[in-house]
């Protein structure tokens, strides 16, 4: 029976299937091959070896975007390739490209090691891929662990800094302890399941088809339903969603910025393409359950997310208390989508416009940042416009979107979620964050305010602002990417077919 299980299995293993993911684990460990092969003075052209190689994988995902082996399981059901799959490996894959040049920016400022920065991005970004597109718990949570892993060693990347070791100390206590909630659930979930298998056994009760077969048929098991409870408050703490959300604002502001663009992004994407397909393939017959349980999340994220980043001074912290409010509109897209199936769509369209404008602000930061870039106050930010015109428009830009004004990106992708919760008559849900939406302008348009008027300081007190870093003067590749990050903000704020044709299906 063994054997034939094993035959079964090793049909299924279609290594192409995984290309994208094996050719980015090779070129890192090819970076630090070069590394040591290469001569000092060419060292400095491996980081665009590690970027030609996301775009390389980027263009190789969207010419074969439609596989052959799409919604099949592959590895013995470990991988489900799926639409949904191919859109998270681009959107992946894009974010990684951006943070790599980032890394450019900022690295050679700081002293530590830069080929080993590279070679994690390479390794977080195919863990990325493979956890959007996991069957199966075990992949899940290896998936998952190798990210978390990842991150743990970025956010501390600046080991001379002692706010980045306190930023990578803090994610570290509490990253694990939401990866033993999370693996407590699993657990339950397979001492519920673990027994009940199909035909002849072939299934241990980890892949998600089988966990969602059993809850269809015992829809009030309580150590299935503890540990799905106990698996979603887990990937909350990647989200960042209340009441997991402590961890962020000290780890945003103690990650060298490339880092904290990645968390802020890639990381609360990879959330909720996991959550997504929890919700729909895994918990769908706790229906009863995650309505209430999501839409309460959802609606305590955007008040505590707002709320807390009415007061901050540090343009860090203010972004990634800003996300966590972020994070509960994505929540309640999450929610509406379980009964408006177009609404998963439009989480990934806001996850896309939230990546433009939080990499376009991500960007000016960059430049700005002087040698301990965790020390960025809004008053930096004081006749930016006047003295680099670019990066103030830039800014500007960016910051709107995040804000919802129309005509920009941001304020078609809320519209996009504002009306899937209409449409799930989530009335009281889309009230909340209609309101704080509103309560959000006031802390995103005082950084515009910051960057284009100067503020009138008393004539006595002649060493205010504090020290102001001079912002770098972008090069022409950064001011390609950030103008394109700019133009494509607004372009889909006045035509969203070319994405919306490929995701709202």
């Amino acid at each position: 029976m063994s054997t034939e299980l094993l035959q079964a299995a090793a049909e299924t293993n279609q290594w192409w299937a995984i290309g994208p993911e094996m050719i980015l684990g090779c070129a890192a460990l090819g970076l630090l091959v070069l590394e040591i092969v290469m001569p000092k003075d060419k060292r400095k052209l491996i980081p665009h070896v590690a970027m030609m190689t996301l775009l390389v994988v980027l263009a190789g995902v969207g010419l074969n975007f439609d596989t052959e082996w799409k919604d099949q399981e592959l590895f013995g059901g470990l991988i489900l390739l799926t639409d949904a799959g191919q859109v998270a490996r681009v959107f992946f894959l894009l974010s990684s490209l951006l943070v790599c040049y980032f890394g450019t920016v900022c690295l050679p400022r700081a002293r530590a090691p830069r080929v080993e920065f590279y070679h994690i991005v390479l390794v977080v970004t195919a863990a990325l891929m493979l956890l959007a597109q996991s069957n199966h718990f075990v992949m899940f949570f290896v998936a998952l662990e190798t990210v978390t892993i990842g991150f743990y060693i970025l956010v501390g990347y600046y080991r001379e800094s002692t706010r980045s070791l306190e930023a990578g100390l803090k994610y570290l206590v509490l990253g694990a302890l939401s990866s033993a909630i999370m693996l407590f659930g699993i657990v339950l979930i397979y001492g519920a399941v673990g027994k009940v298998g199909l035909e002849g056994g072939a299934h241990t009760g980890f892949e998600f088809s089988v966990v969602a077969d059993f809850l269809r048929h015992h829809p009030d098991n309580f150590l299935a339903t503890a540990g799905a409870l106990l698996v979603l408050g887990g990937v909350a703490f990647k989200i960042g969603a209340f009441p997991f959300q402590i961890w962020i604002p000290d780890v945003y502001q103690g990650a060298p910025t490339p880092v904290t663009a990645f968390l802020a992004v890639s990381s609360k994407a990879a959330g909720f393409a996991v959550l997504l397909t929890l919700v729909h393939r895994v918990f769908a017959p706790l229906e009863g359950v995650l309505v209430p349980l999501l839409s309460l999340l959802a609606a305590a994220t955007i008040i505590m997310g707002n709320l807390s980043a009415l007061t901050q001074h540090n343009t860090k912290r203010l972004m990634g208390l800003s996300g966590v409010s972020h994070a509960g509109y994505l929540l309640l897209g999450v929610t509406a989508s379980i009964s408006v199936p177009w609404a998963a769509g439009a989480v990934w369209f806001y996850l896309f416009t939230y990546m433009l404008a939080s990499m376009a602000v991500f960007g000016v930061m960059a430049h700005l940042a002087g040698a301990d870039d965790a020390d960025q106050e809004l008053e930096h930010y004081e006749r930016l416009a006047r003295d680099r015109p670019f990066l103030g428009a830039v800014l500007a830009i960016g910051v709107g979107s995040l804000a919802g004004i129309p005509p920009l990106a941001g304020f078609m992708g809320k519209l996009l979620l504002f009306v899937a919760a209409f449409q799930a008559h989530l009335y009281w849900l889309l009230a909340v964050a209609l309101g704080s939406v509103v309560v959000s302008i006031y802390y995103y348009f005082g950084w515009i305010k910051a960057a284009f008027f100067e503020s009138w300081q008393p004539s006595g007190n002649a060493t205010s602002p504090s020290v102001r870093p001079v912002p770098a003067a972008p090069s022409w590749v950064g001011v390609a990417v950030m103008a394109t990050l700019a133009l494509a903000t607004v372009l889909l704020g006045f035509y969203q077919a070319p994405l919306t044709s490929w995701l709202l299906k």
